[in-house]
């Protein structure tokens, strides 16, 4: 498989279950800078993607990824060492939960495109149907997680389905966490919503809820989508 270059870095992906996809450059090129974190943290980084997104439009000292899957945990290592921010960034092999008990510090920024096939999927590629499976890191664990990582005035943005924000704003609050800011994406104006982008905090004000068309038609991007991804897509 050949790897997906992108304007400031590459990325390899052959020995990954989720490949590059819009979930994931979307969430990398929407997350907050404006508290300029000096501490961002991905869960579940699968290539590294979110991450080197992150390492370019920020000027983080410390960029931390944690990867439970072993081969794509090797390849992220591998994308970030070839990368122009390969001092900044440093993936863990490890559970989220055992993570969590371990590290002492909080993050300004935590990321994470979350495993979200709550349904039984069965692709018969047993390593992708378990980087899709949310049992593998259940919502309730992510959010739980998060609340005891993010530092006190720091951010934390996910991407879900869009059928699954009202269930994961409720197990926000229930951790302390408040929406402040909501962008439900669709492919083209006629589809249906199909993704939420989260932003949450410890502070609580009226989330700014918005919405984001990828394509006008096909293969014909709005210029939202644009401004929101050119500086990474080639071909933006």
């Amino acid at each position: 498989m050949k790897p997906f270059v992108f304007k400031q870095f590459t990325i390899h992906q052959d020995q990954c279950a989720m490949k590059v996809g819009t979930d994931g450059v979307l969430l990398g090129a929407w997350a907050s800078l404006e508290h300029h974190p000096t501490t961002i943290l991905d869960i579940g980084a699968g290539t590294g993607l979110i991450a080197l997104q992150l390492a370019q439009r920020s000027h983080a000292d410390l960029i931390d990824a944690i990867e439970l899957d072993e081969s794509a945990y090797e390849q992220c290592v591998v994308n970030f060492e070839a990368s122009l921010w390969a001092d900044r960034l440093f993936c863990y092999h490890a559970g989220f939960d055992e993570f969590v008990e371990e590290m002492d510090e909080t993050y300004d920024l935590i990321v994470s495109n979350p495993p979200f096939y709550a349904e039984d999927v069965g692709s018969g590629n047993k390593s992708r149907d378990q980087a899709r499976q949310n049992s593998s890191l259940p919502f309730e664990e992510l959010v739980e997680g998060v609340s005891k990582l993010l530092s006190e005035n720091g951010i934390f943005a996910v991407v879900v389905p869009y059928k699954e924000e009202d269930e994961f704003i409720a197990l926000a609050l229930e951790a302390g966490l408040y929406p402040n800011r909501i962008t439900r994406v669709k492919g083209n104006p006629k589809a249906e919503t199909k993704r939420s982008l989260l932003e949450f905090s410890f502070s609580k004000k009226e989330p700014i809820v918005d919405g984001l068309v990828i394509e006008k038609e096909r293969h014909q991007y709005t210029k939202e989508y644009i401004e929101l991804t050119q500086a990474f897509y080639l071909k933006m």
